[in-house]
């Protein structure tokens, strides 16, 4: 009996502590998202967006300006929050319905990998760190979440946030 009450409490735990996570996207798409409030992640799939729940952050990092053609950009681009927990379909064209979640985007500044390297545990020491973000979409702890907030919300290096749909 008292292990599942303490199961139960590290459920209850987990459900009220934020998660915080990744997400991999082009910077052009990601100015889309900012403008209208919405995640859409791993070309419209539903299962990353599930994976999060409301009051969970979600940092965008772009490795391009554009998906295909875009020029390197290899930096931290948006920072927001899962507003709540739903997940739903936006029908963009008649053979193109991916998934959404709403988020409730802060100002900041686009802010470049490269000088986060060794500080994050996800890239410290690691040669080929940009493998990880390959998936599209992963978790990362709350020190990796505050190293890269800091360096997007209160420093004074960087582009000033100004992505804007092309």
């Amino acid at each position: 009996m008292p292990e599942k009450r303490l199961e139960n409490m590290t459920e209850q735990m987990t459900k009220e502590s934020p998660r915080y996570w990744i997400g991999v996207v082009s910077a052009s798409h990601v100015s889309r998202g900012v403008e209208g409030g919405f995640a859409q992640l791993c070309h419209g799939k539903a299962a990353p967006l599930k994976r999060m729940q409301a009051g969970d952050w979600l940092i965008y990092y772009s490795p391009r300006t554009d998906m295909q053609k875009g020029e390197p950009l290899q930096a931290f681009t948006a920072i927001g929050q899962v507003e709540d927990d739903r997940v739903y379909e936006y029908p963009m064209s008649d053979s193109f319905i991916p998934f959404r979640r709403n988020i409730r985007y802060t100002s900041c500044r686009v802010t470049k990998i490269s000088s986060l390297l060794e500080q994050l545990s996800f890239t410290r020491g690691e040669r080929n760190w940009g493998c990880r973000f390959r998936f599209g979409h992963f978790e990362i702890s709350e020190q990796d979440f505050q190293i890269i907030a800091d360096a997007m919300l209160n420093s004074t290096e960087g582009k000033a946030y100004e992505l804007r749909i092309q």
